[in-house]
């Protein structure tokens, strides 16, 4: 099993992806130049050594309902043909690609709610154009395409919304 430093290494070799701190010192890399709506190539990089790269175009490997695959046991060889082969397939147009499982809701920007831990840390979520943005105080921890997607992200996480 690789390190989470030797994951990050090799994840930061590719010039086409962009870095982006998360949450618990997990690491999320971005692919901007994506031709399909995900751009998310490798998420919750994390110190415990458990990630996902996203293959939902691919076939031959074992992923989860969100198309990612879980690296924790892989090799370098391993890890780079599936970023290799997850760029790839988002660098294409494919027409008759799935849609996004879940769609965006019609949401007016500004529309935010509050977040809390059991350690008493807070968390807001904000829809601002187009995108559901997790912040810590001012710093932003995270942007998401849905609604969905952030609550469950936070649910993961073990927050609970706090009653308005």
């Amino acid at each position: 099993m690789l390190t989470f430093e030797q994951k990050l290494a090799i994840l930061d070799s590719y010039p086409q992806l962009e870095r982006r701190n998360v949450s618990l010192g997990r690491v999320n890399y971005h692919f901007e130049e994506s031709r399909q709506d995900k751009k998310t190539v490798a998420s919750h990089i994390h110190p415990n050594g458990n990630g996902f790269v996203y293959a939902g175009l691919l076939r031959g490997y074992e992923s989860d309902d969100k198309g990612l695959v879980n690296i924790r046991d892989y090799s370098e060889a391993e890890l780079r043909e599936l970023v290799d082969a997850s760029i790839t397939s988002l660098s294409m147009f494919i027409p008759d690609a799935p849609a996004p499982a879940k769609r965006k809701k019609k949401v007016q920007t500004g529309a935010e709610s509050l977040w809390k831990n059991e350690d008493g840390h807070t968390l807001s979520l904000r829809f601002e154009e187009d995108l559901w943005y997790l912040y810590a105080g001012l710093q932003l921890e995270m942007a998401f395409e849905t609604v969905e997607e952030a609550e469950e992200y936070l649910a993961e996480e073990g927050f609970v919304r706090e009653q308005e």
